[in-house]
C-alpha cells in the first residue's frame, strides 16, 4: 500500500517538472516573437517615411495637368521682374517643332544685344541683326496669357523641354507677349518669366537667357 502511494507521488512530482520545463522553454520563445514584430514594424515605418519622402520629392506640389490662361494685365509683382534693360546672355534651347528662321542650331546672332522694356515704351531696336525683330513702341500692351505651375504643364503647352531652359519641376513660369497699342498687334517677341526671377526670351521656337542691365 505505502509503496503503491510513493510510487504515485513520484508521478506526480515528475510530472509537474516537466511542465515547469515546457513554460520556461516556451517563455523566451514568446519574447522573441514580440520583439521581431516590434523590430520587423520599425523597419516597416522607416521605409514607408523613405517612400513617402521620395514620392513627395517626385510629384509636383501643383499637379494642374495644364496652364492657367488667364489673358490678363502684368500685375504689380511681374512688372517689377518684367521692367528694365536687358542683355541677351546665351542660348537655351529650341521647341519640339521649329522654323528656318530660329536658325538651329546656333539659334538668331543675338548674344550680347540689348533692348528696353518699360511700362510705357519699349524698345528691341538693340536686336541689330535683325529688322524683323526691331520694334520701337510707345505705350505697349503687355499681356500675361499664361502661368505654368509645373513642369508638365509646361511642356504640354509649348512644347519645350523645360531641362533645356532650366525649369524645375514646381517653377511657376508666366508667358508674356506685347501688342502695339496703336494697331493691337503683337509683334514676334515674347518672354519666360520663371519665378519672378529669370527672364527668358522668346523668338521664333528659339528660348534665350536674358540678363538684367538696369531696372
Amino acid at each position: 500500500m505505502k509503496k503503491g502511494l510513493l510510487v504515485c507521488i513520484t508521478i506526480m512530482l515528475m510530472l509537474l517538472s516537466a511542465c515547469e520545463n515546457v513554460e520556461t522553454t516556451s517563455t523566451p520563445k514568446t519574447s522573441n516573437t514580440s520583439n521581431n514584430r516590434v523590430e520587423n514594424a520599425t523597419v516597416s515605418n522607416t521605409t514607408s517615411k523613405h517612400e513617402s519622402e521620395t514620392d513627395e520629392f517626385v510629384i509636383p506640389k501643383n499637379t494642374a495637368e495644364y496652364c492657367d490662361d488667364v489673358f490678363t494685365n502684368l500685375d504689380s509683382e511681374t512688372e517689377k521682374s518684367f521692367y528694365g534693360t536687358w542683355k541677351v546672355e546665351k542660348l537655351l534651347g529650341f521647341a519640339n517643332s521649329y522654323n528656318d528662321a530660329s536658325e538651329y542650331p546656333t539659334g538668331q546672332k543675338i548674344i550680347g544685344d540689348e533692348f528696353i522694356i518699360k511700362k510705357d515704351f519699349f524698345s528691341s531696336k538693340g536686336l541689330k541683326n535683325y529688322n524683323v525683330y526691331q520694334h520701337e513702341l510707345k505705350n505697349p500692351l503687355y499681356r500675361l496669357n499664361f502661368i505654368c505651375y509645373n513642369t508638365d504643364s509646361f511642356y504640354r503647352l509649348f512644347k519645350t523641354d523645360p531641362d533645356a531652359l532650366n525649369i524645375n519641376l514646381n517653377d511657376k513660369v508666366k508667358y508674356i507677349v506685347i501688342n502695339d497699342s496703336s494697331t493691337n498687334l503683337g509683334i514676334p517677341l515674347s518672354f519666360f518669366i520663371v519665378n519672378n526671377d529669370r527672364l527668358i526670351l522668346l523668338l521664333e521656337a528659339t528660348s534665350f537667357e536674358l540678363k538684367k542691365v538696369t531696372d
